[in-house]
């Protein structure tokens, strides 16, 4: 790149701060839905919003330029598809992912990222007073967002994963840690003559039941609650983990990933999926997924691994890795697939 360009590029990473606070305001004043699919002046937008009418017209200008809004000769605001992700009618909406990410106590995590760096540890527990799930629950906006967040991720691993493995080879496969059921829904839905456990914490599953009766799978799905790191059920054939692994340590996830070996049968495979971060740093993952490593480690929550580093955490509880394999963009995420075999188990 030229010297102009480098320099452009610098600015554009130290005002990336501004950028975050921008899109987040508009979000937090659902400024998207506001607009819906018509336009309107900044006048307009303010009126609707009960904010100041010039300090809005610059808002919506910023996030013209970013391209989230269009704006006409006319001096119109309009959606761009992009923006458009920000309204809360949408099945695919990024409302609530935006609002978790760019919450004040997070973005209060990230401000401490030099002393991470300085001494390896968490910072959002020493920021806030308690760690990031117990802050969550207890935080009326983070309560409602983050769990919607996560609900999106697994409508998006949902609707890849129907296609990218062969779930029709098997009898009954266990989603361990799998929440609400999204993924298991979809799955079941798919290969008729598939059966499911649901397996997660009894908070985790109370909306299962639901969410598998809208699929129309509730009648070849057994729920059952319960820590994944203490035991899990038994009497499938194929065992899912999805972004479970990601949340935990090392000794965590092996003891997890150690109970599923034990209910697992000879013939059995270990399907993981999560996050999968290359050797280096090649260009096969949007750089957002390094940000969101380094998010990992400020909130507490486990930490990226290398596909060598997932081999030696199943060797560690039994199993052998059998395959590998990566979930179309903009997933991000990678599909392990193990066997039980002797391991250090």
């Amino acid at each position: 790149m030229t010297d102009a360009k480098n320099k452009q590029r610098l600015f554009e990473l130290a005002f990336g701060h501004m950028a975050t606070q921008t899109v987040a305001t508009a979000a937090r004043l659902g400024l998207a839905d506001t607009l819906g699919d018509g336009e309107r002046t900044g006048t307009e937008i303010a009126a609707a919003l009960g904010t100041d009418e010039a300090t809005t017209i610059q808002l919506c200008s910023a996030l013209a330029a970013f391209g989230v809004l269009t704006q006409a000769e006319s001096g119109h605001f309009r959606l761009t598809e992009v923006g458009a992700l920000l309204r809360t009618d949408r099945a695919d909406s990024l409302h609530s992912f935006t609002r978790v990410f760019t919450d004040p106590a997070v973005q209060g995590a990230w401000r401490e990222l030099d002393t991470a760096v300085r001494t390896g540890k968490s910072t959002f527990g020493t920021v806030h007073g308690k760690p990031f799930f117990e802050y969550v629950a207890g935080d009326a906006d983070l309560s409602v967002h983050f769990p919607a967040t996560l609900r999106q991720s697994a409508a998006q691993t949902a609707e890849a994963l129907r296609d990218h493995y062969d779930f029709g080879a098997f009898g009954t496969v266990a989603d361990i840690g799998g929440g609400s059921g999204v993924v298991l829904a979809a799955v079941l839905a798919a290969h008729p003559g598939l059966r499911g456990i649901l397996y997660d914490t009894a908070t985790a599953v109370g909306n299962a039941e639901a969410v598998l009766t809208a699929a129309g799978v509730a009648d070849r799905c057994t729920v059952v609650s319960g820590d994944v790191g203490t035991e899990v059920p038994a009497g499938a054939d194929l065992y899912l983990i999805r972004n479970v692994l990601h949340y935990a340590d090392d000794d965590r996830a092996v003891a997890v990933l150690a109970n599923i070996r034990r209910a697992i049968p000879p013939q059995g495979r270990l399907l993981i999926v999560d996050p999968v971060m290359p050797r280096t740093v090649d260009g096969s993952l949007p750089d957002t997924m390094y940000l969101s490593d380094l998010h990992m480690r400020l909130i507490g929550a486990g930490t990226g691994r290398n596909k060598d580093e997932f081999a030696g955490l199943c060797s560690r509880a039994g199993f052998t890795v059998t395959g590998f394999s990566l979930l179309p963009a903009p997933m991000a995420f990678a599909l392990i697939e193990a066997a039980p075999g002797d391991g250090d188990h």
